[in-house]
């Protein structure tokens, strides 16, 4: 998977971002705290300093699915632009620092910084491909070719083999790909008993070129 190209404010500290933003404020999450939520109002867009964030929509049940990840120096909460309410909650994955801006001062830096403007079209395009690519793969493709799809997409090279450098539970990798954590489980412990793959700590090893089919 392509890295994705540094944002406008990923050199930026927060004296330049307050500069930017007067109207910012810096907050601070801790672990597995939820930032905003799926149909809250929409109030201001965050930018990461420190940490991990992961997008999601949820039910009642307790069932996610991951939208998206977010790294630092990134930004979330675009959607701000047309007022309407958030489309996803967004939770940190280990304690985190942000940059509120008030949605006053993002449709001024719209207007000013020619920069962020490209980059949050930029942004918004690679959105509508991602849900329309997950769209396909959940219509098309079965568990296994989804599980199969994320190990190929974030799988690195490691000396002579392969390894998904995030520490994931079996639920997490569920909600990356949209299946259940029960076939996510049994997909791994297949694959762990044919010698393909090997978890260590929660990292996913590939140890020899995936099947094509489960």
């Amino acid at each position: 998977m392509a890295p994705r190209a540094p944002g406008p404010f990923t050199s930026l500290d927060e004296q330049a971002l307050r500069a930017l933003a007067p109207h910012g404020v810096v907050r601070s999450f801790p672990r597995h705290a939820v930032i905003v939520n799926e149909g809250d109002d929409t109030d201001a867009l965050y930018v990461l300093l420190a940490g991990r964030v992961k997008a999601f929509v949820g039910d009642d049940q307790g069932h996610e699915v991951v939208v998206n990840t977010i790294e630092v120096g990134d930004y979330f909460g675009e959607l701000i632009l047309d007022g309407g309410l958030r489309s996803a909650s967004v939770m940190t994955l280990e304690p985190c620092r942000v940059f509120a801006i008030p949605r006053r001062d993002v449709l001024r830096m719209l207007e000013t910084n020619s920069a962020f403007a490209r980059d949050l079209i930029a942004k918004l395009i690679g959105k509508v491909r991602s849900l329309t690519s997950r769209v396909r793969d959940l219509a098309l493709k079965d568990v296994y070719g989804r599980f199969l799809q994320f190990i190929n997409d974030h799988a690195i090279e490691d000396g002579e083999t392969r390894v998904v450098p995030e520490r994931l539970t079996q639920h997490d990798i569920a909600a990356r790909i949209g299946g259940s954590r029960e076939i996510v489980s049994r997909v791994v412990r297949d694959l762990t008993e044919g010698g393909y793959i090997a978890v260590e700590g929660k990292r996913i090893r590939v140890l020899k070129r995936l099947p094509t089919r489960w």
